[in-house]
């Protein structure tokens, strides 16, 4: 096969990921055949709610694909979930059923079918619990990855934190010089592999202005050294920078790449500059996991009006490898 398919997970299912997915269908053709893991019954109330009219090849499968795969239709496999309406509240109903999703898609990647993988958004609190701290950590330990970061993925600028989804309490505990030169090493190596360009990183400070008046300065004792040790690996790196101006425009445009020290650091910025088009990119796992940059967004479960960029950008970014 010329274009290995695209594995999608739907996660949640009581979310807008196939709301937005119909309408990525609907909008946009891709050279890489979708496999969609879901519950049947929930794809087809959802889609019989939102009005979407899309065939389904639903694919035979017992630890190997035993049915055609075809690109005008939804390659689904069925993963069973007991729900007779199209929309409920989320709950720990549904963890199994996520669980059994990720086992199928990672079964498939095993055996080669293909390297590339799309999931829905989970809820944290539900699916998680207090076991990790995102899908990106959840997906390190399912593949014994050691050394991952998450990259949320723009053309023109990309951040990444070096923390993921933990209190602001702990960041400060998690900053260490090995973890900072092992992640930017790693997302160097990856832009170089996968867009064929040695990235321009800045880094910012984890305090404000880079200062700080306790006795320990993370920035002076941590961060500086990291980013000195660095250069002399030929990296093509500065900083820290203030996390308050690195994202002016005459800042920014300098840079490809800007790694911050929390979530909300580098993450609130970027939403704010490119909205919905970005996407969440898994560096370090043994295949390529994308996930579009949204939340299951219970709020907006069945009113048809959610924006399906983030999804197209995710597909395309896959279906071009």
């Amino acid at each position: 096969m010329k274009y290995k398919p695209i594995i999608i997970v739907a996660g949640e299912p009581n979310s807008i990921f196939l709301e937005i997915l119909f309408k990525t269908i609907k909008l946009k053709k891709f050279k890489s055949p979708l496999i969609l893991i879901a519950s049947k019954k929930i794809v087809l109330l959802q889609m019989k709610a939102l009005k979407y009219k899309l065939k389904i090849n639903l694919l035979e499968f017992n630890g190997q694909i035993l049915t055609k795969l075809n690109r005008k239709k939804i390659n689904l496999i069925n993963v069973d979930f007991n729900q007779t309406k199209a929309f409920n509240k989320i709950s720990l109903k549904s963890r199994k059923y996520i669980e059994k999703s990720f086992n199928i898609a990672l079964s498939l990647i095993k055996l080669n079918l293909s390297d590339k993988l799309i999931n829905g958004p989970i809820s944290k609190k539900y699916f998680l619990k207090k076991k990790f701290f995102g899908v990106t950590e959840y997906l390190g330990e399912k593949t014994n990855s050691k050394n991952i970061a998450m990259l949320i993925y723009n053309k023109f600028l990309s951040v990444s934190p070096l923390t993921t989804h933990i209190p602001i309490k702990s960041v400060a505990k998690k900053i260490t010089k090995k973890d900072i030169i092992n992640k930017i090493l790693l997302l160097n190596k990856f832009y170089k592999k996968n867009f064929k360009l040695t990235p321009k990183i800045a880094v910012t400070g984890l305090n404000p202005h880079c200062e700080s008046r306790s006795l320990f300065d993370e920035d002076k004792q941590i961060i500086k050294p990291s980013i000195n040790m660095l250069k002399k690996k030929n990296l093509l790196i500065e900083g820290p920078f203030s996390a308050d101006t690195i994202f002016l425009k005459k800042n920014r445009n300098r840079f490809n790449l800007i790694i911050g020290m929390y979530h909300d650091q580098v993450l609130t910025p970027l939403k704010t500059i490119y909205e919905y088009d970005a996407i969440n990119i898994t560096v370090g796992l043994p295949f390529i996991r994308v996930s579009p940059d949204h939340g299951p967004n219970e709020k907006m479960m069945g009113k048809n009006l959610s924006n399906p960029l983030s999804l197209i950008r995710s597909l395309e970014f896959l279906d071009n490898r």
